[in-house]
């Protein structure tokens, strides 16, 4: 069995691929260039894409996204996460928290749609930090986020080391395939 990752992430590909390695199903990436509808979690995203991608597909189609959520501001960035990053630099994410609350998590919506027009959902969150310095070379957010339980910035750390916490929908669903 093949099943179709929508993404242009390698490191979502990764994830995917890691989750389903014991398996006897294929992920192949599928660069979908439809636009992201603008909703206020990523669930919306991530099941608007695959309803989508089905139509032209006969094999299962996943799409995974992320939001990220500071409990300093609730409900905020959210689903966009991306628009944040790209304009908030992490000096700047430092500055803003000073005194306040330094947590917060992602939110992993991951949607599974099948040729027969079944749609399947699965979240998951991962509780972060936010690093009181910018530390690190690689990115901008990822300079001063942090997973819960950890010292080190994301820019500190290879994504290697955080894939099991990434791909959790991803194995689910690897298991669920393969029953």
């Amino acid at each position: 069995m093949e099943v179709l990752l929508i993404t242009g992430n390698p490191e979502k590909v990764e994830a995917a691929e890691k989750a389903f390695e014991k398996t006897e199903i294929n992920v192949k990436q599928l660069d979908d260039d439809h636009p992201e509808i603008q909703a206020s979690n990523s669930l919306e995203v991530a099941k608007n894409r695959v309803k989508k991608a089905i139509r032209n597909h006969d094999n299962p189609v996943i799409r995974e996204d992320h939001s990220l959520y500071l409990d300093a501001i609730p409900g905020f960035p959210g689903p966009y996460m991306s628009y944040f990053d790209d304009n908030l630099n992490a000096e700047k994410l430092v500055e803003l928290l000073e005194d306040k609350k330094r947590t917060g998590y992602f939110e992993i919506a991951t949607v599974i749609g099948f040729p027969d027009g079944k749609i399947k959902e699965y979240e998951s969150k991962v509780p972060i930090k936010i690093s009181k310095e910018v530390r690190g070379q690689e990115g901008n957010l990822e300079k001063v986020l942090m997973l819960e339980k950890s010292d080190k910035t994301f820019a500190e750390t290879d994504s290697e080391s955080r894939i099991e916490l990434w791909n959790k929908n991803f194995r689910e669903i690897a298991k669920e395939l393969s029953k």
